[in-house]
């Protein structure tokens, strides 16, 4: 996971964080694009068997998300047993967590409490600030028939005008 620590020690210095100068430090760092351009930038991107993701919304909202761990549904397109699946998740996140705790990121996190949204979204999950934004780190399945996967993510958000 050195990849995406990496990264995120990168991203923390782009102020503001931006579509473009994330992909930058894609680049920079040795990511290779997965031919996802949206408005000119690359969205998709993978190093090390680890996916990166950028998107945009509305108000120049960014969001840089990294794909960590995967299990996908089996053939049937169900999981044999769910919970044991759910546990795997919540080991490689306990795996990834001291990572991002040990890396240059420690001294500049702040643990930020969890809301209901994030009760509903994540199986596990931890999140703090980073110079203002927030970055995620946890176990997710969006729907049955996707695949569990830990994903850590930072967020820019929407400027206060």
């Amino acid at each position: 996971m050195a990849a995406v620590t990496g990264l995120l020690e990168a991203l923390r210095g782009l102020i503001p964080l931006t579509a473009e100068g994330a992909a930058a430090r894609f680049s920079a760092h040795g990511w290779v694009p997965g031919g996802k351009p949206r408005n000119g930038v690359e969205t998709s991107w993978d190093k090390d068997g680890v996916g990166g993701w950028i998107q945009t919304f509305g108000g120049g909202a960014v969001s840089v998300s990294f794909f960590v761990w995967i299990r996908d549904v089996d053939a049937s397109g169900y999981f044999d047993d769910l919970d044991a699946v759910y546990e795997q998740g919540e080991r490689a996140l306990a795996g990834f967590l001291p990572e991002i705790e040990r890396s240059s990121l420690a001294g500049h996190l702040i643990a930020a409490e969890r809301t209901a949204a994030d009760a509903d979204e994540f199986i596990q999950v931890e999140k703090w600030t980073l110079d203002g934004r927030v970055l995620t780190a946890g176990v997710v399945q969006h729907d049955a028939d996707l695949p569990v996967m830990v994903v850590v993510t930072l967020e820019q958000p929407v400027p206060h005008l």
